[in-house]
């Protein structure tokens, strides 16, 4: 299993348009583009889960700098996320 970051996304690209991009690789368990929680727009990246690691790299060199709507796409292994120190609140 890979998760794959899908950076530098147009806007108007949904969940579906990018599970469609990563499909004609492999199997894709899950696809999903990250939405601002308070606008519920688009925030311009993205997730996509593979379970065959041989595809989800094929798919990452394939798709890499590719241009998707006038942009080109950034894509790479997920990195886990690291836990951010609290920020304290000014008073």
């Amino acid at each position: 299993m890979m998760n794959i970051y899908v950076g530098n996304l147009p806007w108007s690209v949904k969940d579906d348009e990018l599970r469609q991009l990563f499909t004609e690789f492999g199997d894709v368990s899950s696809a999903n583009v990250i939405m601002d929680k308070f606008s519920g727009r688009s925030r311009g990246f993205g997730f996509v889960e593979m379970p065959d690691s041989l595809a989800a790299e094929n798919a990452i060199k394939a798709l890499n700098e590719k241009e998707v709507g006038g942009r080109n796409l950034r894509v790479n292994e997920a990195k886990p996320r690291e836990e951010r120190p609290q920020r304290r609140s000014k008073h």
